[in-house]
């Protein structure tokens, strides 16, 4: 089978635990506007067999120290759904920790679940009309994706992208954790991340207009968000 890789490299603590071979996978299926990387989400042209990316990976393990492992983001990773779930299962097979970074918009994704050792999935909103207006997919498959896990999973780390004008307000705090206390369990983590301009070059060397503007979050803002988060029992990690 073939998979195309945009670009790899290890990454220490911030793709899962431990130094990890980090994977960005070509290809995804939303059009976030405030993308860091938006140079991985036209689909892809060029491949690779997945047999010599398995190779690659397992000579890698010496520098998988520290609980390390493999880590597919993207893109998207589950836009290449099958040529994924082959590599997990290989990584699984020879013993290697494996990871995946994603927007949980796959309705396939819990069949993933087995095959991955640490799981991070975005909830960039809880309000579906507004994700669909931003990013041309809706949250719904998102939602039942994070209730499978925390049903089937014992860890789950949730990220919140916060976007001034998107996602920042205090009501929508309010709404991230009427969605998520229902299911929220020990095993959870939810971290927020909040706005940067880190994807804003590579926009505009792919002749796009950048769209964002007044994105950034005040001090302020972030301190009432996250407050609002942790009333509702839910444990927090700020980034």
């Amino acid at each position: 089978m073939k998979i195309a890789v945009l670009q790899k490299g290890f990454n220490y603590s911030q793709d899962g635990p431990g130094n990890r071979l980090v994977l960005h996978l070509q290809g995804c299926n939303l059009h976030c506007p405030w993308c860091s990387n938006p140079e991985s989400m036209a689909a892809a042209t060029a491949f690779e067999e997945t047999e010599e990316l398995l190779a690659f990976a397992l000579r890698s393990r010496p520098m998988m120290f520290d609980g390390g492992g493999v880590t597919f983001t993207g893109g998207e990773p589950t836009v290449q759904f099958d040529a994924l779930k082959e590599m997990l299962t290989a990584l699984k097979q020879n013993g290697v920790s494996t990871c995946i970074e994603t927007n949980g918009t796959n309705a396939r994704l819990p069949e993933l679940f087995d095959l991955i050792d640490f799981l991070i999935m975005d909830f960039k909103h809880w309000n579906s009309d507004k994700l669909k207006s931003f990013t041309g997919v809706g949250s719904e498959t998102v939602l039942a994706n994070l209730r499978a896990a925390a049903d089937r999973r014992e860890q789950l780390l949730v990220r919140i992208p916060l976007i001034n004008g998107f996602n920042a307000s205090a009501d929508d705090a309010k709404g991230f954790v009427s969605c998520l206390r229902p299911f929220w369990h020990d095993g959870m983590k939810l971290e927020v991340l909040r706005y940067h301009e880190y994807g804003k070059d590579k926009w505009e060397k792919l002749g796009k207009p950048y769209q964002m503007q007044n994105a950034f979050v005040t001090d302020e803002q972030f301190d009432s968000f996250c407050s609002v988060l942790s009333s509702g029992s839910i444990e927090l990690t700020r980034t």
